[in-house]
């Protein structure tokens, strides 16, 4: 079949669906998109080279020097009687209105969703999860020491002398590696982990995670809202950001928990009676749930700062490492690419001297 019968049946279907007046008129522009088809029908055809073929009828030739290809939207799709024949006929007519395809395009570039709207969904079940996680510290945790629980942590606040009486090692080091995730949820946190939808700032549940731990960081958790705020260039060398980029901070980091965890390990006689502290003391059950907490969402702040620094690609088998408690969340700050690295916003000040 050639390219003019193609045209013919073109204008014959067209024709047969719109008003005569409309076929008549000399601005209407039709655009046909078809595969050719074989005059005959073989039994047993040959494989066919499908060419597709695009043909612009006019039906005046003042209109082709008008013709303008932006003006040529959105497909009406139109089925012949013959079997295996699909028309696609553009038109100038109706050009305002939106076609299904470029709808969902629409709703995919807005996010599927009015304008600043928000699903609380997550917050709300984060918001139930840490409700009944303090009704769980104050309520159900064992105290059955309390007074010995006092006594070990005057001893590790070193308010306590050299009595004789020797810490148990697992204990001394979980005090110890609480005391270091603080610095690492900050590096973390800062900047990626900024919300720039909320005037809420993440440093005071960061001091405040010094003494409460995950326990103070998860109200912040409630409220975060992505994506975090732009990077000034002259942030870069203000403090914190110079001392939470710096690859020495990290690895000081990195070696200090490993030193620390290592401690614990070859400690091993010691863990049954630390065993025996978990089921009866309060302060060391809230310690070790608050430990079991940090290591559980650090995983996913890890994702957060990997995405915002546009290294997935290369680092997303930090990810699994990650997992390992403190030890993968340290590593990933020790290997992550600095901030000095990315692209940044430059201040009003900075860009008014240029």
């Amino acid at each position: 079949m050639s390219c003019t019968c193609n045209q013919i049946i073109a204008r014959k279907n067209l024709a047969s669906l719109l008003p005569a007046k409309m076929v008549a008129s000399t601005n209407l522009i039709i655009s046909c998109n078809f595969s050719c088809l074989p005059l005959k029908v073989n039994p047993k055809p040959k494989s066919l080279l499908k060419t597709h073929y695009t043909s612009l009828l006019f039906s005046n030739t003042s209109t082709r020097e008008g013709l303008n290809i932006s003006n040529l939207v959105k497909p009406q799709y139109i089925y012949n009687n013959k079997k295996g024949v699909l028309q696609t006929c553009y038109s100038t007519l109706n050009s305002d209105n939106k076609s299904p395809d470029d709808q969902v395009l629409d709703k995919d570039a807005t996010g599927g969703g009015k304008e600043g709207e928000r699903d609380w969904t997550t917050s709300i079940l984060l918001f139930v999860f840490w409700g009944g996680l303090i009704y769980y510290v104050f309520n159900l945790t064992p105290d059955q020491t309390p007074s010995r629980d006092m006594y070990f942590l005057e001893k590790l606040l070193y308010l306590k002398g050299d009595d004789g009486f020797r810490m148990n090692s697992v204990l001394v080091s979980l005090w110890y590696i609480m005391g270091l995730w603080p610095l690492v949820y900050s590096m973390l946190l800062l900047p990626t982990g900024r919300s720039s939808k909320t005037n809420i700032p993440v440093w005071p549940f960061l001091i405040l995670s010094c003494f409460g731990g995950a326990y103070a960081l998860l109200p912040y958790f409630i409220l975060w809202r992505p994506p975090p705020p732009p990077v000034e260039e002259n942030e870069l060398g203000r403090w914190p950001l110079n001392f939470l980029e710096s690859k020495l901070t990290s690895g000081i980091l990195l070696a200090a928990g490993l030193t620390i965890i290592v401690n614990a390990a070859l400690n091993g006689g010691e863990w049954k009676e630390f065993y025996q502290y978990f089921r009866e003391s309060k302060f060391i059950h809230i310690t070790c749930l608050d430990f079991t907490l940090l290591s559980a969402f650090g995983p996913f702040w890890v994702y957060n700062d990997m995405t915002a620094r546009k290294w997935y690609d290369k680092g997303s088998w930090l990810l699994l490492i990650s997992l390992v408690p403190f030890l993968g969340p340290a590593l990933y700050l020790v290997l992550r690419p600095s901030l000095s690295e990315m692209p940044v916003s430059q201040s009003p000040t900075s860009s008014e001297e240029q």
